[in-house]
């Protein structure tokens, strides 16, 4: 799609692009260095937050690449050549979505097979929800975006439905100060989904070309900041209450050597 852009239009999302990729930086080091401040039976669930920021971040620098060579300023506007690939997005969420289900599920201490059980059909759902989305993102015509997003929006709601209602009974028996986390990232994550199928329609709304087009790239920079790197923030404030709980001591003291070692 081919657009006209001002400065000030180009340079948002030139920004945003830039500061979505610090923070999966960012991200990318803290769960990296925190991961001893937890007790090993919840470090996969920040092993999978490091991977999340790190898939993250070397897409937006691909996407960041794509934008900057997609225009060239001309008269003091931006002219695009059609080549900025969303596709990197896309690639990005199929291989990301389903593993921040997958932390959620890892942090909540859940039995083994109930555990794989609820990783396979979250994930399922949420590859299905990317791939269905995809078509009706690059297409041109009302029609078959709406039929597409309809599509997508089916895994969606299934992920909520399990998310909101089959992990409840897990929830209530957790302490209040971890159902009280847990809960807050579920709604973390459905406030931060809520950017996407709204952004994703945003070209319907009869908004021009590069307003809807700029508008739906920061809403999406947005919505992949707050789904990972503050997502995966949660995840680890879980984990940690979840180990003072259960006895946990951090790195350095003494009574806490053992479980070192054997980790």
């Amino acid at each position: 799609m081919e657009l006209i852009l001002s400065e000030g239009q180009y340079n948002l999302v030139y920004n945003a692009f830039s500061f979505v990729f610090a923070a999966m930086l960012a991200g990318f080091l803290f769960f990296i260095l925190s991961r001893t401040r937890v007790s090993p039976k919840y470090r996969m669930a920040l092993t999978v937050s490091t991977l999340v920021v790190a898939i993250a971040g070397y897409h937006y620098l691909r996407i960041f690449d794509s934008w900057v060579a997609a225009f060239e300023l001309v008269d003091g506007q931006y002219l695009s050549n059609g080549t900025f690939n969303e596709g990197y997005r896309y690639v990005d969420w199929l291989l990301t979505v389903p593993l921040l289900l997958a932390e959620l599920v890892l942090v909540m201490g859940l039995a083994r097979a109930a555990r794989v059980n609820m990783i396979i059909k979250l994930g399922v759902a949420a590859s299905l929800m990317i791939i269905l989305g995809y078509p009706g993102e690059i297409a041109t015509d009302t029609a078959t975006k709406w039929a597409w997003w309809i599509a997508a929006m089916i895994p969606f709601v299934y992920i909520l439905y399990v998310l909101f209602v089959e992990l409840g009974s897990a929830i209530r028996s957790m302490s209040p100060r971890v159902a009280g986390l847990v809960n807050g990232a579920r709604w973390l994550l459905l406030i931060s989904w809520s950017f996407y199928p709204v952004a994703y329609l945003l070209p319907l709304t009869g908004l021009d070309a590069a307003t809807a087009e700029v508008a739906r790239q920061v809403g999406y920079s947005i919505a992949d900041v707050i789904a990972k790197p503050v997502f995966g923030l949660v995840i680890y404030f879980i984990a940690r209450a979840k180990s003072e709980e259960e006895g946990y001591l951090l790195p350095g003291d003494v009574e806490n050597d053992d479980v070192l070692e054997a980790a």
